[in-house]
């Protein structure tokens, strides 16, 4: 806590009465009135940058980040500025560390299985979004370490075991499957990138990969898919598969059963009858298109979730003691530990990722689920 209120201190100023800006953010709001010829415009407000923006001949449909990112104004650079610092004071400033840190220690809500996937979900406290800045916050007691894990591209090895694609399993040996990935796809591929394309292999190796288990189309997702279909046809049917069951209303599971809701009622109404017209038909269409992608999605998703769940029950067996679960997120866990246990804590951690793979996908299960585990003493030592 005193690292949080540091940092706060260091970026914000000194802390303010509720109902107040902290000084930087005064400052800023300043800056920005001044680039805009001394008029009062409120940062806060996306509608007043939107008009003052507007007054200077620049239209914008929204005031968000990635689109004030691409306009020359004298007045975007301390707008961006205030508005990552005006996220981290009422997301994660001084009312925030009141409620959520308690005795030097963030104490979430975890909700288990919040997410009708099985994802595990928070009520309140953002446990599962900690900003980049907060991380040199996290800090381990001294004497002893944080073994922070992260499942190296999780749900495409899920989607590998599920659909028991060998050539992708082949793909998935590697630490880096999008890298391998986009070696396997475009080595004497005929591809044609667009001329404003300049992403590299991985990064449409990625795309395509992400189409499949999303049901991307749009753009150039739509022929990377298909050549990622041509090259993989396993695992891009078993997607597909579950595509089309949704698209027919039906129902699909996780590898250990978990069901995805069945479709509501108005959805069967829309697409179950002859439609009244071609307006009618294609709004029908999209309505059963949307809930495959989303039947799409589940079963690779909710099969991530049952292996994570699985290798946590397994690792709270192995932790040798007195290291301790501290945090978990998706793909993610840190383990609190003294420092001379790190390696074995590190071990117990793979040790109980091929456990959990054993016993979803079987011990002949051709598929590696690396995890990239560092011992650090600041969580954002180990990013």
């Amino acid at each position: 806590a005193d690292v949080h209120e540091a940092l706060l201190a260091a970026r914000l100023g000194p802390r303010v009465p509720a109902g107040q800006r902290p000084k930087a953010l005064v400052e800023l709001a300043a800056k920005i009135s001044e680039a805009f010829g001394g008029r009062p415009v409120n940062p806060d407000s996306p509608p007043s940058v939107v008009r003052a923006l507007a007054r200077e001949g620049i239209e914008v449909p929204a005031a968000r980040k990635y689109l004030l990112r691409g306009i020359d104004h004298p007045a975007v650079g301390p707008l961006l500025e205030y508005k990552e610092l005006s996220r981290l004071f009422t997301a994660n400033g001084w009312a925030w560390l009141e409620e959520w840190v308690t005795d030097g220690r963030f104490r979430p809500h975890y909700v288990v299985g919040g997410v009708v996937s099985g994802r595990w979900a928070s009520r309140g406290g953002g446990a599962l979004q900690i900003p980049k800045v907060l991380r040199t916050c996290v800090r381990a007691d001294p004497g002893w370490k944080l073994v922070v894990a992260d499942a190296a591209q999780l749900e495409p090895r899920v989607l590998t075991a599920l659909s028991g694609d060998r050539r992708l399993a082949d793909v998935a040996a590697a630490t880096d499957l999008y890298a391998r990935l986009g070696e396997a796809l475009f080595s004497g591929a005929r591809w044609v990138p667009a001329a404003d394309d300049d992403r590299d292999d991985r990064a449409r190796a990625k795309i395509a990969m992400l189409s499949a288990m999303y049901g991307g189309t749009s753009g150039e997702a739509g022929p990377l898919l298909g050549l990622l279909r041509q090259r993989f046809p396993d695992a891009v049917s078993y997607v597909e598969h579950a595509a089309q069951a949704g698209e027919r209303g039906e129902r699909v599971r996780s590898r250990l059963g978990r069901t995805s809701p069945a479709p509501s009622a108005a959805w069967r109404a829309l697409t179950g009858g002859s439609a009244a017209d071609e307006a009618a038909e294609l709004k029908a269409r999209r309505a059963s298109r949307g809930w495959g992608r989303f039947t799409r999605n589940f079963v690779v998703q909710a099969s991530a979730a049952d292996m994570t769940a699985v290798m946590l029950a397994t690792l709270r067996t192995r932790l040798p003691a007195p290291a301790h679960l501290v945090f978990f997120q998706h793909d993610e866990v840190i383990v609190h530990t003294p420092a001379a246990l790190a390696p074995q804590v590190a071990q117990a951690i793979e040790d109980s990722v091929t456990e959990a793979a054993r016993m979803l996908f079987g011990p002949a299960c051709p598929v590696r689920f690396p995890m990239q585990t560092a011992a650090v003493d600041t969580y954002a030592d180990a990013k």
